[in-house]
Protein backbone atom coordinates (compact mmCIF):
# COMPACT_ATOMS: atom_id res chain seq x y z
CA UNK A 1 0.00 0.00 0.00
CA UNK A 2 2.86 2.39 0.81
CA UNK A 3 4.35 1.70 -2.61
CA UNK A 4 1.03 2.44 -4.28
CA UNK A 5 0.67 5.67 -2.33
CA UNK A 6 4.18 6.72 -3.34
CA UNK A 7 3.37 6.01 -6.97
CA UNK A 8 0.17 8.04 -6.72
CA UNK A 9 2.08 10.93 -5.16
CA UNK A 10 4.67 10.77 -7.91
CA UNK A 11 1.93 10.75 -10.53
CA UNK A 12 0.35 13.81 -8.94
CA UNK A 13 3.70 15.58 -8.91
CA UNK A 14 4.25 14.69 -12.55
CA UNK A 15 0.80 16.01 -13.46
CA UNK A 16 1.49 19.18 -11.52
CA UNK A 17 4.77 19.63 -13.40
CA UNK A 18 2.94 19.11 -16.69
CA UNK A 19 0.35 21.67 -15.68
CA UNK A 20 3.10 24.17 -14.84
CA UNK A 21 4.67 23.56 -18.24
CA UNK A 22 1.30 24.10 -19.93
CA UNK A 23 0.77 27.35 -17.99
CA UNK A 24 4.26 28.52 -18.93
CA UNK A 25 3.52 27.75 -22.56
CA UNK A 26 0.30 29.77 -22.37
CA UNK A 27 2.16 32.70 -20.78
CA UNK A 28 4.81 32.58 -23.48
CA UNK A 29 2.16 32.63 -26.17
CA UNK A 30 0.39 35.56 -24.53
CA UNK A 31 3.61 37.56 -24.44
CA UNK A 32 3.64 37.49 -28.22
CA UNK A 33 0.39 39.50 -28.33
CA UNK A 34 0.35 43.29 -28.02
CA UNK A 35 -1.08 44.50 -24.71
CA UNK A 36 -4.80 45.39 -24.96
CA UNK A 37 -4.36 49.06 -24.07
CA UNK A 38 -1.91 49.47 -26.96
CA UNK A 39 -4.31 47.83 -29.40
CA UNK A 40 -7.20 50.02 -28.23
CA UNK A 41 -5.12 53.17 -28.55
CA UNK A 42 -4.07 52.24 -32.06
CA UNK A 43 -7.67 51.64 -33.10
CA UNK A 44 -8.97 54.90 -31.62
CA UNK A 45 -6.26 57.15 -33.03
CA UNK A 46 -7.71 57.44 -36.59
CA UNK A 47 -11.22 58.19 -35.22
CA UNK A 48 -9.93 61.04 -33.08
CA UNK A 49 -8.16 62.52 -36.10
CA UNK A 50 -11.47 62.66 -38.03
CA UNK A 51 -13.33 64.77 -35.43
CA UNK A 52 -14.71 67.96 -36.98
CA UNK A 53 -16.18 70.90 -35.11
CA UNK A 54 -18.85 72.88 -36.97
CA UNK A 55 -20.86 75.81 -35.68
CA UNK A 56 -23.06 78.61 -36.90
CA UNK A 57 -25.90 80.68 -35.51
CA UNK A 58 -29.50 80.41 -36.67
CA UNK A 59 -29.36 83.91 -38.15
CA UNK A 60 -26.19 83.12 -40.05
CA UNK A 61 -27.63 79.95 -41.61
CA UNK A 62 -30.89 81.72 -42.50
CA UNK A 63 -28.85 84.35 -44.33
CA UNK A 64 -26.96 81.61 -46.13
CA UNK A 65 -30.24 80.00 -47.19
CA UNK A 66 -31.51 83.35 -48.48
CA UNK A 67 -28.30 83.95 -50.40
CA UNK A 68 -28.51 80.48 -51.93
CA UNK A 69 -32.05 81.13 -53.21
CA UNK A 70 -31.19 84.65 -54.38
CA UNK A 71 -28.34 83.26 -56.46
CA UNK A 72 -30.28 80.28 -57.81
CA UNK A 73 -33.46 82.17 -58.70
CA UNK A 74 -31.71 84.62 -61.00
CA UNK A 75 -34.90 85.41 -62.93
CA UNK A 76 -36.50 87.14 -59.93
CA UNK A 77 -35.27 90.74 -60.11
CA UNK A 78 -37.05 92.04 -57.02
CA UNK A 79 -36.39 89.05 -54.77
CA UNK A 80 -33.93 89.61 -51.93
CA UNK A 81 -32.23 87.06 -49.68
CA UNK A 82 -33.85 88.70 -46.67
CA UNK A 83 -37.29 87.74 -48.00
CA UNK A 84 -36.55 84.08 -47.29
CA UNK A 85 -35.62 84.87 -43.70
CA UNK A 86 -38.88 86.81 -43.28
CA UNK A 87 -40.98 83.91 -44.67
CA UNK A 88 -39.54 81.36 -42.27
CA UNK A 89 -39.54 83.65 -39.24
CA UNK A 90 -43.15 84.71 -39.87
CA UNK A 91 -44.45 81.13 -39.89
CA UNK A 92 -42.45 80.20 -36.81
CA UNK A 93 -43.65 83.26 -34.88
CA UNK A 94 -47.25 82.66 -35.95
CA UNK A 95 -47.24 79.08 -34.66
CA UNK A 96 -45.76 80.25 -31.36
CA UNK A 97 -48.34 82.98 -30.87
CA UNK A 98 -51.22 80.64 -31.75
CA UNK A 99 -50.02 78.05 -29.25
CA UNK A 100 -49.19 75.35 -31.77
CA UNK A 101 -45.67 75.06 -30.37
CA UNK A 102 -43.99 75.94 -27.09
CA UNK A 103 -40.47 76.39 -28.49
CA UNK A 104 -39.36 78.03 -31.72
CA UNK A 105 -38.73 75.54 -34.50
CA UNK A 106 -36.18 77.58 -36.40
CA UNK A 107 -32.72 76.58 -35.15
CA UNK A 108 -29.45 75.70 -36.91
CA UNK A 109 -30.18 71.97 -37.33
CA UNK A 110 -33.66 72.59 -38.73
CA UNK A 111 -32.45 75.29 -41.12
CA UNK A 112 -29.97 72.75 -42.51
CA UNK A 113 -32.87 70.31 -42.94
CA UNK A 114 -34.96 72.93 -44.76
CA UNK A 115 -32.01 73.73 -47.04
CA UNK A 116 -31.63 70.06 -47.96
CA UNK A 117 -35.26 69.98 -49.16
CA UNK A 118 -35.12 73.40 -50.84
CA UNK A 119 -32.02 72.37 -52.75
CA UNK A 120 -33.97 69.45 -54.20
CA UNK A 121 -37.24 71.24 -54.98
CA UNK A 122 -36.26 74.70 -56.20
CA UNK A 123 -35.46 74.89 -59.91
CA UNK A 124 -34.21 78.37 -60.70
CA UNK A 125 -34.99 77.98 -64.40
CA UNK A 126 -38.67 77.35 -63.67
CA UNK A 127 -39.35 79.88 -60.92
CA UNK A 128 -41.18 82.80 -62.56
CA UNK A 129 -42.37 84.78 -59.55
CA UNK A 130 -41.55 85.47 -55.93
CA UNK A 131 -44.92 84.07 -54.85
CA UNK A 132 -44.13 80.81 -56.63
CA UNK A 133 -40.80 80.59 -54.84
CA UNK A 134 -42.44 81.35 -51.50
CA UNK A 135 -44.95 78.54 -52.07
CA UNK A 136 -42.13 76.07 -52.75
CA UNK A 137 -40.04 77.19 -49.75
CA UNK A 138 -43.01 77.00 -47.37
CA UNK A 139 -43.82 73.50 -48.64
CA UNK A 140 -40.29 72.48 -47.67
CA UNK A 141 -40.76 74.21 -44.33
CA UNK A 142 -44.05 72.35 -43.72
CA UNK A 143 -42.42 68.97 -44.31
CA UNK A 144 -39.51 69.99 -42.09
CA UNK A 145 -41.97 70.78 -39.29
CA UNK A 146 -43.79 67.50 -39.88
CA UNK A 147 -40.57 65.48 -39.75
CA UNK A 148 -38.44 67.41 -37.25
CA UNK A 149 -40.98 69.28 -35.11
CA UNK A 150 -41.90 68.41 -31.53
CA UNK A 151 -45.65 68.47 -32.10
CA UNK A 152 -47.82 65.68 -33.54
CA UNK A 153 -49.35 67.94 -36.18
CA UNK A 154 -49.35 71.53 -37.42
CA UNK A 155 -52.02 73.67 -39.11
CA UNK A 156 -51.73 73.99 -42.86
CA UNK A 157 -52.83 77.61 -43.17
CA UNK A 158 -49.54 79.37 -42.20
CA UNK A 159 -47.75 77.42 -44.94
CA UNK A 160 -50.26 78.11 -47.74
CA UNK A 161 -49.77 81.15 -49.98
CA UNK A 162 -51.66 79.90 -53.05
CA UNK A 163 -55.30 79.07 -53.70
CA UNK A 164 -54.71 75.59 -55.13
CA UNK A 165 -54.01 73.09 -52.37
CA UNK A 166 -53.38 70.35 -54.93
CA UNK A 167 -50.12 71.99 -55.99
CA UNK A 168 -49.04 72.08 -52.36
CA UNK A 169 -49.76 68.38 -51.83
CA UNK A 170 -48.15 67.45 -55.15
CA UNK A 171 -44.95 69.11 -53.97
CA UNK A 172 -45.20 67.30 -50.64
CA UNK A 173 -45.55 63.95 -52.41
CA UNK A 174 -42.60 64.76 -54.65
CA UNK A 175 -40.39 65.46 -51.62
CA UNK A 176 -41.56 62.35 -49.76
CA UNK A 177 -41.01 60.12 -52.78
CA UNK A 178 -37.59 61.52 -53.62
CA UNK A 179 -36.14 62.63 -50.31
CA UNK A 180 -37.29 60.11 -47.67
CA UNK A 181 -33.92 58.34 -47.59
CA UNK A 182 -32.05 61.64 -47.22
CA UNK A 183 -34.41 62.80 -44.46
CA UNK A 184 -33.63 59.62 -42.53
CA UNK A 185 -29.93 59.76 -43.34
CA UNK A 186 -29.34 63.35 -42.15
CA UNK A 187 -30.46 62.31 -38.64
CA UNK A 188 -28.66 58.96 -38.64
CA UNK A 189 -25.29 59.94 -40.13
CA UNK A 190 -23.37 62.86 -38.58
CA UNK A 191 -21.05 62.91 -41.58
CA UNK A 192 -23.94 63.52 -43.97
CA UNK A 193 -25.32 66.31 -41.77
CA UNK A 194 -21.86 67.91 -41.69
CA UNK A 195 -21.69 67.75 -45.49
CA UNK A 196 -25.04 69.54 -45.94
CA UNK A 197 -24.22 72.03 -43.15
CA UNK A 198 -20.87 72.90 -44.72
CA UNK A 199 -22.45 73.32 -48.15
CA UNK A 200 -25.09 75.69 -46.78
CA UNK A 201 -22.59 77.74 -44.78
CA UNK A 202 -20.40 78.13 -47.86
CA UNK A 203 -23.29 79.97 -49.57
CA UNK A 204 -22.66 82.90 -47.22
CA UNK A 205 -19.16 83.60 -48.48
CA UNK A 206 -20.42 85.56 -51.48
CA UNK A 207 -23.18 88.15 -51.04
CA UNK A 208 -23.54 90.29 -54.18
CA UNK A 209 -26.67 92.51 -54.11
CA UNK A 210 -28.59 90.28 -51.71
CA UNK A 211 -29.74 92.97 -49.32
CA UNK A 212 -27.97 91.18 -46.45
CA UNK A 213 -24.74 91.85 -44.63
CA UNK A 214 -22.05 89.18 -45.27
CA UNK A 215 -22.17 86.26 -42.84
CA UNK A 216 -19.35 86.10 -40.31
Amino acid sequence: NNNNNNNNVNNVNLNAENNKNNINNINLNNEKLAPKPVLLTQNLAPQQAKKTIIQASTSELLKCLGIYLHTKCYRLRDFQAGDTVMWLRTVDRSLLLQGWQDVAFINPANVVFVYMLVRELVDGDKIDSESQLQAVVLTCLYLSYSYMGNEISYPLKPFLVEDCKEKFWDRCLHIVNNMSSSMLRINAEPGFFTEIFTELKACGTSTPSTGLAPSA
